[in-house]
């Protein structure tokens, strides 16, 4: 008996050794380089996070501003990228008459002048629209920039010829599969170079079209990310990849980074053998909402030398710190 108990505890320690030393990222070839940073929707107002739901107008939620930048305009993303950014996120929808319009609601009717359903205007009435008008840090008693967002909301051809050699990640805002079928039309006009450059993210049907119409470029939906996460967590230890972490952009809350199979290098080189680019937000708390890593005591919870993806709302700050 006392032997059949020493053999089972040799197994299972050699087992664990086993896992450790599949999975410590202190044997792991550190990756070198810099961070990558996101600015998601380039450089933007920001805005009271309390409570968020999918139809919160944050525009009438806006912080007192420090700047005079709007979101998903052609001068926040330069301003994003002088700012550090190597990569803008911005926000799309379709036009009825074949554009699309980087823009984030999905409605008009907080963010500007106009009223109705985003993807049931032409890309001609909504560059008459002033998209600063809705914005208000005060509850409505001032709008500091009504008036100084007419004609500023750009076309995705707009933005990309505009800046031919930066990286994007085009966030798809609807479950509409023939949203999908018109982007990847789209990207497919694009060279092998340009397409290169660009990460689509957003609904589940969408962007399934988008990886079977243009299996090259890197895609996520709320599936993929939930598909990676919880099967690398499940079976990671063993360096299979489930196929939704491969050829993807996988999003990682700062705070389950380190549950992650050998976090930090080890997991980071097997998503990038597996094609797969990395981004680390802030703190995930439950619900449909993370942060960004937006401020420096989140910004010096990543690893020592970390050089993957970091996805943040202050460029301006983080850029700093970074560059």
């Amino acid at each position: 008996m006392g032997r059949k108990l020493f053999y089972c505890a040799a197994v299972i320690a050699v087992a664990a050794a086993g896992i450790y030393l599949n999975n410590t990222s202190l044997l792991a070839e550190h990756r070198p380089g810099k961070p990558v940073l996101l600015a998601h929707r380039g450089i933007a107002q920001r805005f009271d996070e309390t409570d968020l739901k999918n139809d919160t107008c944050t525009a009438t939620r806006m912080l007192a501003p420090k700047h005079d930048y709007l979101e998903n305009t052609i001068r926040s993303m330069q301003a994003g990228f002088a700012a550090g950014a190597d990569i803008v996120e911005i926000d799309v929808h379709p036009t009825t008459d074949g554009e699309f319009a980087v823009f984030h609601d999905w409605t008009l009717d907080c963010r500007t002048d106009g009223h109705g359903v985003t993807r049931e205007h032409s890309m001609a009435d909504m560059r008459a629209l002033d998209i600063g008008y809705g914005y208000t840090a005060d509850g409505g008693k001032t709008f500091p920039f009504r008036g100084r967002g007419i004609g500023m909301m750009p076309t995705l051809a707009e933005a990309l010829s505009t800046f031919p050699d930066r990286r994007f990640l085009i966030n798809v805002k609807s479950r509409d599969p023939s949203e999908g079928e018109k982007l990847a039309a789209v990207l497919n006009g694009l060279s092998n170079e340009r397409r290169a450059k660009i990460i689509v993210y957003g609904g589940d049907e969408p962007i399934e079209i988008v990886r079977q119409l243009t299996p090259d470029i890197r895609t996520a939906s709320r599936k993929s990310l939930k598909g990676c996460l919880f099967g690398y967590i499940g079976y990671g230890w063993t360096g299979l990849l489930p196929d939704a972490c491969k050829h993807a952009m996988m999003l990682v809350p700062i705070n389950i980074a380190s549950w992650l199979w050998g976090w930090p290098d080890r997991f980071l080189n097997r998503m990038e053998d597996a094609g797969t680019e990395v981004f680390v937000l802030g703190p995930y708390r439950g619900g449909d909402f993370s942060t960004g890593i937006d401020d420096p005591s989140q910004l010096a919870r990543l690893p020592e030398n970390y050089a993957a993806g970091i996805w943040t709302n202050e460029i301006d700050v983080i850029g700093r710190l970074v560059k």
